[in-house]
């Protein structure tokens, strides 16, 4: 069989399957959201100063990071599961939440004295940044990788990669509303640490369990 009918059967395929990809999504990400919300507030919990925070612009700045990552790996990830369909512009979005992020880190290394840069990098609970972003996000990876098997993405470890991304970026919007360090810095080094543990995690359920 020629790889552009092979394609064109696997198309077929899902769009004959009882609910449309693309509402599938939908309600894989509101069943994530909920499973990251439920095992958030039965652990940790926002912080106590939340209401304060939220007037700085450094304690909403970690949401933006988080959530456009989230929202551009959404886009990516419902592209790669359908076989034929252009990943290409999906992919560009991909680069924004890193741009950003890289921005706020230079504005604060031009506006903090350089003996506080690897206090501001180190903070004060990595540790706990490292646990429980991948705590959250590894039940939102599960029903992404679920949903990967539900459609046919032709490259299943670079979508189970995106697909930890995802769950990362949602795991790390909940778990910044308890993190009590805001700094762009910290955000850049440990968030990041924590969500690349997701995503390999995510590649290696690409390669095992969504093959086809």
């Amino acid at each position: 069989m020629r790889t552009e009918d092979l394609i064109r059967a696997l198309d077929a395929d899902i769009s004959s399957k009882a609910m449309p990809l693309r509402s599938a999504w939908w309600m894989a990400g509101a069943a994530a959201v909920m499973i990251a919300a439920v095992v958030f507030f039965l652990t940790i919990g926002p912080r106590p100063d939340i209401m304060i925070a939220m007037h700085t612009m450094r304690f909403l700045a970690k949401f933006v990071f988080t959530i456009v990552l989230a929202i551009t790996a959404f886009g990516l990830i419902r592209a790669l599961s359908t076989p034929g369909a252009s990943t290409a512009r999906a992919a560009a979005w991909m680069a924004a939440a890193p741009l950003l992020v890289a921005v706020a880190v230079a504005l604060e290394l031009f506006m903090v004295p350089e003996p506080m840069w690897s206090t501001r990098m180190v903070g004060s609970n990595m540790m706990i940044c490292m646990g429980f972003i991948p705590l959250i996000g590894i039940g939102p990876l599960a029903v992404f990788l679920w949903m990967l098997r539900y459609g046919a993405p032709t490259r299943p470890v670079l979508a189970g990669a995106v697909a930890g991304l995802l769950a990362g970026g949602l795991a790390a919007t909940f778990y910044a509303a308890h993190c009590f360090d805001d700094s762009p810095l910290f955000v850049a080094t440990w968030y990041t640490l924590a969500i690349a543990v997701l995503a390999g995690l995510g590649a290696l359920g690409g390669r095992f369990f969504v093959r086809w």
